[in-house]
């Protein structure tokens, strides 16, 4: 089966944000995104989601380039001087183009 180009980005952050991420991502021209509730750790500490402060997501968004770009220099410029936040792209192949 043919495949077609897009980018995953990945957003790991604090669930404080997740409904600022969401309009992000939309206001960027992303058509979708997923989120799942994660725990792990880092330069900033554990992060182990026992009280509601300390929950983080994961956010993909697959979407051409120019909107992973575009949206990744945003939540940078916006949140990650306040906020615990990681990002990262992958190349992906998906099979309906017309839904990213």
């Amino acid at each position: 089966m043919q495949t077609h180009a897009r980018k995953m980005l990945v957003i790991i952050g604090e669930a404080a944000l997740e409904k600022r991420l969401v309009g992000d991502a939309r206001s960027f021209g992303a058509h979708g995104y997923t989120i799942c509730d994660v725990r792990g750790g880092g330069e900033r500490g554990e992060r182990e989601a026992r009280w509601e402060a300390d929950r983080s997501i994961e956010m993909k968004v697959i979407c051409d380039e120019t909107v992973a770009a575009k949206l990744a220099e945003h939540i940078l410029r916006s949140y990650a001087a306040n906020y615990a936040v990681t990002l990262f792209t992958a190349d992906v192949g998906v099979f309906r183009p017309q839904k990213f």
